[in-house]
Formats: C-alpha cells, structure tokens, sequence
C-alpha cells in the first residue's frame, strides 16, 4: 500500500534530509519555526490578556482636555 510506510523508510528518509541540508541548518530551521508558531500564538492573544496601562503621572491626555472643551 502507498500509505503504510514503515520505520525503516522513515529513518533512511530522515538520514537523506539531513545528509542534504545538514544538523545544524535543520536546527535553525526549527527555531525559526518555533519562533514563528510562538509569535503567531501571542499575536492571536492580542491585548486581550494585557491590562490597559494607565498613563503616566504628569502627562496630560490630549484627547480627554478637548472634550472638555466641548
């Protein structure tokens, strides 16, 4: 069958994948994935989990003196 692949012919495609590309360009690649998938998680987070900071002591809200005005 075409889907029943055993752990012999795994194994000697993994040994051609690293033989072309090489341990330590495939570890790069890892973490570059890794670093991707974990920005990605946190961009999915978004400002949701982050409090609104309030602003600091001494600077005044330009948008709030306007309305004010009004």
């Amino acid at each position: 069958m075409m889907g029943s692949f055993s752990i012999w012919h795994w194994l000697i495609v993994l040994v051609i994948v690293m033989l072309v590309f090489g341990t330590k360009k495939l570890g790069n690649m890892g973490s570059d994935i890794g670093k991707a998938v974990k920005g990605f998680k946190d961009g999915v987070k978004g400002d949701e989990d982050k409090p609104a900071t309030p602003a600091a002591p001494g600077t005044i809200d330009v948008d709030a003196k306007e309305k004010n005005k009004l």
